[in-house]
This record gives C-alpha cells, sequence and structure tokens, in this order.
C-alpha cells in the first residue's frame, strides 16, 4: 500500500489458518498493531509482518488493517501483476462465500461503477505518461533558478535584487516539490526504478530533503485523507483544533494546549511561515538519522553544499543562512495555501469506512483550470482527479475530470470547484469557524 520505496519478497509465508475461510467479523477483529489482517480482491492476506518492509511505510498499510484494502492496492500500485506476488505468500484464505466483497456499509454500486470508470480510462491511455512534459517542467526549473543565482551574481546584492531572487528561487522550489511528488506517485516512468531515483534526485538534490520521509508521510494522506490518527496533514500537534467534531471534543474537554479561540489570528504567524522551515526539516533530518537513510542524507547534503557554494561568496555563512530562511518561509507560504485550499475546507472527521470514491471526494476539491493555475500548483487545482487516480500523469488530470464529475452527478456527490481566491478564502474562513465551535462547546 503505497508506491514509494523498493519491495523485498517476504522470507516465508506468514503463519495462519492455511486456506482459510473467513467471515468480515473475523477479519475486522484483525486490526492490531500486532496482529493485522486485510482483504484485497475477496483474498485475505496477514501482514502482521510485512508491514516492517512495506516500501511504503508501516503506517499506510497499518490504516487498512481489519478492512478491504482492494480500491487503494489498485490506486497506489502502477504495476499490479508485479506486487501480487509479494502478495502471495501473505494469504490465508479468503471471504467466505456468503460475505459481500466488501466490508461495513460501503456502496457496491459505487465501487462497481468507479471500477469501471477505471478500466476505461486505463483503456484510453491516460496513465500514459508524455515524457517530454516532465523533462520541460525540470528544464524550467534549473533555468529559473540559474537566472536566479545570476541576478545577484552580475548586479549586485542590493535589497531589490536579492527579493527578486528570493522569490524566483522560492518558487523553483515549489515548482520543484510539485515534480518530485510526480516522481514520487510513480506517474512518470513505467519502471518503479527510474521513478525512484528522480525522486531522489528532485527531492534531494533539488530541494534538500527526503524521499522516505514523504513516502512514508503522503502516501498516508492519499490513503487516509482528512482522517484523524490517519492522515498526518491534520495531525496539528494541539497547535490547532480542525474539523467539525475536533472543536467540540476540545471544547468539552476544555483542553486548551493553546489559545484557540486566537487561531485564526496566529494561524498566519505558525502556519504558513513555519511549516516548512522549522516542523518540516525537523521531520526529515529526524527520518533520515534514525532510520539510517543515509542515501536520502547524501542527496541533501548535496543541495545545501551547492547552495552554499554559490551564496557564501556574496553574502557569507551568516548571510546564506538568513537568505536560505527566507527562501523556505516565501516556499512555505506557497506549499501550505495550494495543498490546503483543496482539503482545509473540506469534511475532516473521524474513521467512517467509506468507498474510495466517496471517501477522497468528501476530503478533496478542485480549483478552476486556467495556465496559471496548472502551473502554479502543479496541476494540484485537479486535487479529485488526483487523490482519485494517483498514478496518473498530471498532464491528464482535465481529460478524465468530466468522467469523474458524470459519476459524482450520478450518485449525488458534491463534486466542488472553486476560483483560486475562493480556495484561499475558505481555507483561511475554515479556521474561524472552527474557533466558534470551540468557544460555543468551551463557554
Amino acid at each position: 500500500m503505497g508506491g514509494g520505496g523498493q519491495l523485498t519478497e517476504p522470507e516465508e509465508p506468514i503463519s495462519g489458518r492455511a486456506a482459510g475461510v473467513y467471515t468480515w467479523e473475523e477479519v475486522q477483529s484483525h486490526c492490531n498493531r500486532n496482529d493485522q489482517w486485510l482483504v484485497i480482491n475477496r483474498k485475505v492476506y496477514n501482514i502482521t509482518q510485512w508491514v516492517k518492509r512495506h516500501p511504503g511505510g508501516i503506517r499506510v498499510i497499518s490504516h487498512y488493517a481489519g478492512e478491504d484494502a482492494t480500491e487503494a492496492f489498485t490506486a497506489f500500485h502502477p504495476d499490479l501483476k508485479f506486487v501480487q506476488k509479494f502478495l502471495k505468500p501473505l494469504q490465508i484464505g479468503e471471504l467466505a462465500a456468503t460475505e459481500p466483497s466488501h466490508d461495513r456499509n460501503k456502496n457496491a454500486t459505487i465501487i462497481q461503477d468507479f471500477h469501471t470508470l477505471r478500466a476505461q480510462v486505463e483503456s484510453e491511455g491516460l496513465f500514459q505518461a508524455r515524457p517530454l512534459f516532465f523533462c520541460l517542467h525540470l528544464g524550467h526549473i534549473l533555468l529559473l533558478e540559474a537566472l536566479a543565482w545570476l541576478i545577484i551574481w552580475v548586479w549586485g546584492t542590493s535589497w531589490t535584487l536579492t527579493f527578486l531572487s528570493a522569490v524566483m528561487l522560492a518558487t523553483t522550489q515549489l515548482q520543484a516539490g510539485w515534480l518530485q511528488h510526480d516522481f514520487g506517485h510513480l506517474s512518470v516512468f513505467k519502471k518503479s526504478s527510474w521513478n525512484h531515483l528522480l525522486h531522489k534526485f528532485v527531492i534531494g538534490h533539488l530541494k534538500g530533503a527526503s524521499a522516505n520521509w514523504w513516502n512514508h508521510r503522503h502516501f498516508q494522506h492519499h490513503a487516509k485523507p482528512n482522517i484523524f490518527s490517519k492522515d498526518p496533514d491534520v495531525n496539528m500537534l494541539h497547535v490547532f483544533v480542525v474539523g467539525a467534531t475536533q472543536p467540540v471534543e476540545y471544547g468539552i474537554k476544555k483542553i486548551k494546549y493553546m489559545p484557540y479561540h486566537h487561531q485564526h489570528k496566529y494561524f498566519f504567524l505558525v502556519g504558513p511561515p513555519l511549516l516548512i522551515p522549522v516542523y518540516f526539516n525537523i521531520q526529515i533530518i529526524h527520518t533520515m538519522i534514525s532510520r539510517r537513510k543515509w542515501v536520502d542524507l547524501a542527496w541533501s547534503l548535496s543541495y545545501y553544499l551547492r547552495y552554499l557554494c554559490c551564496s557564501i561568496p556574496m553574502f557569507g555563512l551568516f548571510g546564506s543562512v538568513v537568505f536560505i530562511s527566507f527562501i523556505r518561509i516565501l516556499e512555505s507560504h506557497g506549499f501550505v495555501w495550494v495543498t490546503q485550499m483543496n482539503h482545509l475546507p473540506m469534511d475532516i472527521d473521524h474513521e467512517k469506512n467509506q468507498d474510495w470514491l466517496s471517501m477522497q471526494l468528501q476530503a478533496t476539491c478542485n480549483i478552476k483550470q486556467s495556465l496559471f493555475n496548472d502551473w502554479f500548483s502543479g496541476h494540484l487545482n485537479f486535487q479529485i482527479e488526483h487523490h482519485l487516480f494517483p498514478t496518473m500523469p498530471r498532464h491528464n488530470y482535465h481529460l478524465v475530470a468530466p468522467l469523474v464529475r458524470a459519476l459524482c452527478e450520478k450518485h449525488g456527490i458534491p463534486y466542488q470547484v472553486k476560483t483560486l481566491q475562493q480556495g484561499f478564502a475558505d481555507a483561511f474562513q475554515s479556521t474561524q469557524r472552527w474557533v466558534q465551535t470551540f468557544v460555543h462547546e468551551c463557554c
């Protein structure tokens, strides 16, 4: 579950009732940290030991323990036949013939219709990438970064030129972030190994971050978007209260780690400016060292070495630190607003065990298409399509969007599209709305 990392085969079949026949009640009872089963295409797998070797990380696959993981498994893996051989030793049986194919209250009709839509999209070749698109995207990143340095090398480090260079470098960081996102989702090359290699290059050498950190964090978000305790993007570390239920829970329990009635004010001081330069950087360093990801560390250090070689001759060591901190703050603002305008105003709640289409549509919305919006957001203005088909090349999102909208209309599922300005406004207004809920329950 989750496409990041390299696969290693299980050493031997996991012990269990060989060729057993199970009910959903039995499967659902195996959802503890030390006892995890899941179902894919009606086959039951014991993943208790395999989770430690899972390329996408322990957590993303554990989030489906005791559940039907068929839709998530299909969404994350571009080469299903290749991955199937790693599942075979884990199989302990299958669902009883009298059991439905899907657990709990998932809508079988929606699941079948979405399966049909995916088959149609595959037959139309919409999972096939255009390498030239991504080559040109990489080229424009490298060109923009070169121009940013050239400006201050040639014309000096005046305040105006330094600011202009910082804005350009922050833009390259944002655009490199969208490009590493493409490689991380295995949506560029047919061979996963090429995606992994380019992912490490872009996120490591061009951004100074860690592919392993990104894989383990981001695939959780896709597997269970906007779900407390499962999506790390809504784990606010008690700094903010989000969604319709968390402010109520904190208010009733009188939990006041922060002055939440002012969170819409300190959001601008803590959220957009500090997410990347402080929180993400701490996480990245901790991940690389604690998990001994020395290759990621080498790629990351190559970025900072390259940066210092360019900046120290003009700014000195202290000035270089200040300069990159400012670049990171600018980048962080862009990243937060682009990523959160699609998710923050949407439903944020505890696990509801929904089908793939319903779960993703409740947690995501789109921003209207335009040349600027497509470029600025890395085509994540088509957030709905990206979440439904995470391995699809981004240049095909606009082609599948009408099909997705039609399917949503058929089943009465809201398909939201906003302007860029409305997306930004809704993200901020959500923090204000949650404040009112918290104050009402607390007082």
